[in-house]
């Protein structure tokens, strides 16, 4: 093999990892050289301004988008470097798509399937590099860094998309709607001889098709075939307690995560974790195994994949209930059979306390309780349609880049909906990838009539993109726009009062209006240390009251019609 189609990992001692100049420069070159194989294309840029790309690559030399998705054809997607300090996804991809340019049989084995990927996502990065950040992982010698120019972790951004990256993955997914995806990882955590572990679309979540095809023929298809490849796997280790050996439990990963972002486009995603602590070439020999395996079982399933998510979204169209919130199921624990070392622990040298640790002398195999399954824990009744009112741009500019078909109202109209009245909200006390996420909420749906003007987009819920819809417009969806702080004017009442002018105005509210002062004599009686506290007593008349109640205060903006 010439030099230049050499990778920087398999150049150098197989403890490097490609810097972001070197990667897209060796696209450049194979894009050149094998133009009917592989076309690689800038797709946007990064916040710091980086230009991010994509390839795809064709056994056919059919790279156009529309006519690959006229044609049907299945569409396999490698994400990379969303975290560059965990890079080996970014070189065994690069090694990946060289082999399909000058080994025929390999690129004809990919038959109709099309080869997509990124080939480092966090571009920003990967240009912050260094060898310091990830403190307990085995090599490269020097890698980037898991926060963006905006020291934002993209593997939470996907709904938010407070990233340009994200607002450019959200449109180019959708648009190429892949059937199967594979984001490469590194993960951190407990000690165990795996090299491989692997995160997938929560199948309970998935949906019944999908998902149950998932857990009986595609897992055990892929851990079968790691296996016979040398890498045996596991499902990612996520213990119940401190160690493995008590219990590991199925990562419930939401939608701000890429595999759950994908689960809204019905899209099966995978999320391969290799251990920290193991060399960095067993981490890229495993996961570029990891990778083919996926691709090779995607090509021979890939009509009943395709059949599968059709299915789904056609049943997402007319369904009359959507679970928005899973828990864990502990009525349907199963086992797994482990690898592991022993658990232990001795006296810190550090402070008075035990520490543990894991004897790699002591190891052990046995079945561990495997926390699987996940069951429906907030379900709401499907709309005929939403509105969200036109002046809530950042939330129908994703629904757009995201394929949700909607229409703008051309007149005013009075219809009658539900809203929610948001009675109150937990916020996390620090900020959480740049917002306040909302944790906890209790909300009251309310019937009425509401006045729709000109402008405000109305979305069907009879189409394909219904489950972006509802996860995303539903309040107590795990990672709704509301959670993420996008409606957070509501929660500010815009009205005050000077107290020596409302005291004597409260006082008759009390006399005028039955509802405020039975609600009133009830909040004295359980908060009767309060009523020295002039505040605390004119603030709840006052937010309480008819005379001076600010409608859309506490409204959760968004509409659901049922008729």
């Amino acid at each position: 093999m010439s030099a230049d189609l050499q990778t920087p990992y398999e150049s150098g001692n197989h403890n490097q990892t490609t810097t972001w100049e070197q990667c897209i420069a060796f696209y450049q070159r194979l894009a050149e050289r094998f133009p009917a194989i592989l076309h690689f294309s800038q797709i946007g840029v990064s916040d710091a301004g980086v230009p991010i790309h994509a390839g795809v690559v064709s056994a056919d030399g059919v790279f156009d988008r529309e006519q690959i998705a006229l044609e049907k054809r299945p569409v396999f997607f490698n994400n990379n470097g969303i975290h560059p300090g965990e890079p080996e996804g970014i070189d065994a991809c690069m090694a990946l798509v060289r082999d399909f340019c000058i080994e025929p049989g390999r690129l004809a084995r990919l038959g109709r399937t099309v080869f997509l990927f990124i080939p480092i996502y966090n571009v920003d990065g990967c240009h912050n590099r260094q060898d310091t950040s990830r403190v307990n992982q085995d090599g490269p010698v020097m890698f980037g860094f898991r926060g963006n120019s905006l020291h934002l972790d993209l593997n939470r951004d996907f709904i938010k998309c407070d990233s340009l990256n994200a607002q450019v993955f959200n449109q180019f997914f959708t648009a190429w709607d892949p059937d199967v995806m594979v984001d490469t990882h590194t993960s951190n955590g407990a000690d165990y001889p795996y090299t491989m572990t692997l995160i997938h679309t929560q199948a309970d979540k998935l949906g019944a098709g999908p998902g149950q095809f998932l857990r009986q023929t595609m897992l055990p298809a892929i851990y079968q075939n790691m296996a016979q490849r040398g890498w045996p796997t596991c499902p990612y280790v996520n213990p119940i307690l401190e160690s493995p050996d008590q219990g590991i439990e199925e990562f419930l990963e939401t939608a701000r995560f890429s595999t759950g972002y994908a689960a809204l486009h019905h899209t099966i995603g995978f999320m391969p974790e290799t251990h920290m602590l193991k060399p960095f070439a067993d981490r890229y020999a495993s996961m570029r195994a990891l990778v083919e395996v996926v691709l090779d079982f995607t090509v021979s399933h890939a009509a009943q994949i395709q059949q599968l998510r059709d299915a789904a979204r056609q049943f997402g169209k007319t369904r009359s209930h959507w679970p928005v919130s899973w828990q864990r199921d502990d009525e349907r624990a199963s086992t797994v059979n482990f690898k592991g070392y022993a658990a232990c622990h001795r006296p810190s040298i550090l402070g008075d306390y035990s520490r543990l640790y894991y004897d790699k002398n002591q190891t052990w195999e046995k079945p561990i309780p495997y926390y699987n399954h996940f069951k429906e824990a907030v379900v709401v009744r499907s709309p005929v349609a939403y509105v969200v009112p036109q002046q809530w741009r950042a939330a129908i500019e994703r629904l757009q880049w995201n394929g949700v078909e909607f229409e703008r109202l051309s007149a005013n109209k009075t219809v009658q909906a539900q809203s929610y009245q948001i009675r109150s909200v937990q916020s996390r006390a620090h900020p959480y990838e740049g917002h306040m996420f909302h944790d906890e909420m209790v909300l009251d749906a309310v019937i009425g009539q509401h006045q729709l003007r000109e402008g405000d987009v109305w979305i069907p819920l009879n189409q394909e993109q219904a489950r972006y819809v509802v996860e995303t417009l539903e309040p107590q969806a795990h990672d709704s726009f509301f959670r993420w702080g996008f409606f957070n004017s509501v929660l500010e009442k815009k009205e005050a009062y000077s107290d020596y002018v409302f005291e004597d105005l409260a006082a008759e509210l009390l006399q005028t209006e039955p509802e405020l002062n039975a609600q009133f004599n009830a909040w004295k009686l359980v908060h009767p240390e309060l009523l020295t506290d002039q505040s605390a007593v004119l603030d709840f008349i006052f937010t309480h009251c008819q005379r001076f109640a600010e409608p859309e205060w506490r409204r959760y903006p968004v509409l659901a019609i049922f008729e």
